[in-house]
């Protein structure tokens, strides 16, 4: 049975929240299509009218943030790139982010500014999977599959960047995996993508659904939420921006080429605007990462040909970065170097201390803390996702509003559950 009949007036609620007839109580997922992972929300239904609605969350878990004290500083890579899978490589920046930041090195101008368009890239990869759920969860399938192209235009520029797919596992300490392998298909690639591909995707979806009557009704005023609430729920990302809060760590906290003299010869850092709304409802979400879309298209072409020449990875004059290539292959300290960070898993030794480093995710700041003992691993390892702590708006979010709204909320919050159960 997919509902049980409860009694009426259960103890949670006061005398004036309480219904006159029965109250029904509803397993929404975690097999549902529409909770858009492993996710189970228990509903208190009164008629079709939601009373209350109690999340439960760990049937992804798989235990990230302890594995991080067992890998070294650049395995864990690979273990970061499952928290948010709809656009792994902020975690990644996320992460090593701090790790750079517990060792005090600077990034060489060229790893900021692939760094920075890779991260651009991830913000629209996400964007454009929560607009077209949007539309999908409420039955509009076709701006879906506006989305899901462009998705898989990013993956193109992904695999031939990083190598891979999906989970690239690009970053690494002071630098990255591997350089671009040819630097002008990677351009074209970019700017076919942002001056003519997306921009086209993004207009036809803002003519399926944004004077769309019953995409409208369905999510102008619904999920509200008050700058003062937002605050005080610590929400941050579109989820904050919608309710009037103009707090984006691109701006507030700069990193990479975001900040002044990203290059070390005083460029400017990259200029785009915040987009922020009042209305806090599921309309304002979705119109703000319209927006973010496109702000992000214009710091990619600020960047694309400004791509500094030069090497990707930091000096490795340490044990913290890994040797190029070409000396693993014609010199013994090179294959030594190489082996010892590689094959032993030994790594390197890192500073007593802790540190935290956060960074503007599609959804919001995402950080990691460290706390170093002076060994090859991390003594331990925290995660601050952006999506945990949006979700535990929901329950309030939706109270009040019918059954069938539980998916435009959802949608709107775009939850992703491995940062959930990390």
């Amino acid at each position: 049975m997919p509902y049980t009949l409860a009694p009426a007036a259960p103890e949670f609620l006061s005398k004036d929240q309480k219904p006159a007839g029965d109250r029904w109580t509803l397993n929404f997922g975690p097999q549902h299509p529409a909770t858009h992972t492993t996710l189970r929300i228990v509903l208190e239904l009164d008629g079709e009218r939601v009373v209350r609605a109690i999340p439960h969350i760990g049937y992804l878990h798989s235990g990230f943030e302890k594995l991080g004290e067992h890998l070294n500083y650049n395995q864990y890579v690979t273990i970061v790139d499952r928290m948010d899978y709809s656009a792994p490589i902020y975690n990644e920046l996320a992460w090593h982010g701090a790790v750079e930041k517990l060792m005090g090195i600077e990034l060489t101008p060229r790893c900021k500014v692939l760094r920075t368009i890779a991260g651009e890239l991830g913000r629209i990869q996400s964007h454009l999977l929560c607009v077209g759920a949007a539309g999908l969860d409420l039955g509009a399938f076709t701006a879906f599959l506006f989305g899901f192209n462009e998705r898989e235009r990013i993956y193109d520029i992904v695999e031939f960047m990083s190598g891979q797919r999906y989970h690239t596992s690009w970053t690494r300490v002071g630098g990255l995996n591997m350089d671009l392998p040819d630097e002008g298909t990677f351009k074209t690639m970019v700017k076919k993508f942002v001056d003519d591909q997306l921009p086209k995707a993004l207009q036809e979806v803002e003519t399926l659904l944004n004077k769309n009557r019953i995409f409208i009704e369905r999510t102008r005023g619904v999920g509200v939420i008050s700058a003062e609430e937002a605050a005080s729920w610590s929400l941050t990302g579109p989820m904050a921006r919608s309710a009037g809060i103009r707090r984006d760590i691109r701006k507030d906290e700069p990193y990479l080429c975001f900040q002044d003299n990203w290059d070390g010869q005083g460029a400017p850092a990259v200029d785009f605007k915040v987009p922020v709304m009042t209305t806090g409802d599921c309309y304002a979400r979705y119109l703000c990462r319209l927006e973010e879309m496109k702000q992000s298209m214009h710091i990619i072409r600020q960047l694309i040909d400004k791509i500094p020449q030069g090497p990707v990875n930091v000096s490795p004059e340490g044990k913290e970065v890994l040797p190029p290539k070409d000396q693993v292959y014609s010199s013994i300290e090179g294959l030594i170097h190489h082996f010892e960070m590689i094959m032993t898993n030994r790594g390197f030794e890192s500073p007593i201390g802790e540190v935290y480093n956060c960074i503007e995710s599609a959804n919001g700041e995402l950080g990691y803390y460290i706390v170093s003992a002076g060994e090859s691993t991390p003594w331990r390892v925290r995660t601050r996702p952006c999506i945990y702590i949006n979700y535990a708006v929901f329950p309030k979010l939706i109270e009040g509003h019918l059954l069938s709204d539980v998916v435009a909320v959802l949608g709107s919050v775009n939850v992703i559950a491995a940062e959930l159960d990390r």
